[in-house]
């Protein structure tokens, strides 16, 4: 909670500045409102956490009754959240409706993927391609949507990439120690090797890495290289990698990978159409409409 709670602080303040001056001016300091936020479009439901607390943080006295959790289908007209509070709410009012939208987003995404995945297929996982600062929460929204989270960050497995064996040459044998030196000095972290061709999948076998990633290879090597690592060692995981499109996924479900990591499913989801009304709270009386 003090880590999100911080992310919200950032972003109010982004946007309130030293004040925020229309509300301010335009709505009178006393006045009582009541909010209802909902679904404009279908979708998977993500980010109540924060959207909650920002109306929390700007308006301490503000009361927020979640109607529905992460995760949940939304319809045309589904009742996210109601809330009762000050002329605060309106101070609120975007940047709840930013995190929500944006996060909300990221799980019809992935709901997407990871159903044209199926049960029985591999698994739909994130990637570090994330908004910097929003990182958990994008990887709780991936979660929501029936997503699977890689590693949170460069602390908690290992990612062994192009770049890091051309530095050491190319050598398999370098390649052999310094796997040797991670297991003893990060004992149960994963250990995971990108392979971009057959060659190197066969070179990387040998050396019994938790999961070995196809990146961008074809379908017909991707097929033998899922072949060569059952038959040689079926402790090793597999995942396809590498601008996967919607479109590839009932194919590429075929191929018998464990595991398919989709960047697209962060830094390219769309934002969910989500709205927030306000009324002037009137108890037992008529009330009057406000759409800021």
């Amino acid at each position: 909670m003090v880590r999100l709670d911080q992310t919200i602080k950032n972003a109010l303040r982004e946007d309130i500045g030293p004040g925020d001056i229309t509300t301010e001016i335009f709505i009178p300091r006393g006045t009582r409102f009541e909010g209802r936020m909902f679904a404009k479009s279908e979708g998977v439901l993500a980010g109540t956490a924060a959207a909650r607390r920002a109306f929390e943080l700007a308006d301490p006295g503000a009361r927020v009754r979640l109607s529905l959790r992460d995760g949940a289908r939304l319809k045309r007209g589904s009742t996210i959240l109601t809330v009762r509070g000050s002329r605060k709410l309106l101070t609120a009012e975007r940047t709840a409706l930013n995190f929500i939208q944006h996060l909300s987003g990221i799980a019809t995404r992935a709901a997407s993927f990871a159903g044209a995945l199926g049960r029985s297929g591999p698994r739909l996982y994130d990637t570090r391609k994330t908004v910097p600062g929003l990182r958990e929460l994008e990887k709780r929204a991936v979660r929501s949507g029936g997503g699977v989270n890689h590693r949170r960050g460069l602390y908690d497995a290992f990612l062994i990439k192009d770049n890091h064996i051309a530095m050491l040459g190319g050598s398999a044998a370098r390649l052999k120690e310094r796997l040797a030196e991670a297991r003893a000095r990060y004992p149960g972290r994963k250990i995971e090797i990108e392979a971009q061709d057959l060659v190197q999948v066969r070179e990387f076998i040998p050396l019994r890495p938790d999961i070995i990633m196809l990146d961008n290879m074809s379908r017909p090597d991707m097929k033998k290289a899922i072949s060569l690592v059952r038959a040689a060692d079926k402790g090793i995981e597999i995942e396809i990698s590498g601008g996967v499109k919607f479109g590839e996924l009932g194919r590429l479900s075929k191929l018998g990978a464990d595991r398919i990591s989709v960047g697209s499913i962060t830094n390219s989801a769309a934002a969910l159409d989500i709205a927030f009304d306000i009324e002037v709270f009137r108890p037992g009386g008529s009330e009057n409409r406000h759409r800021p």
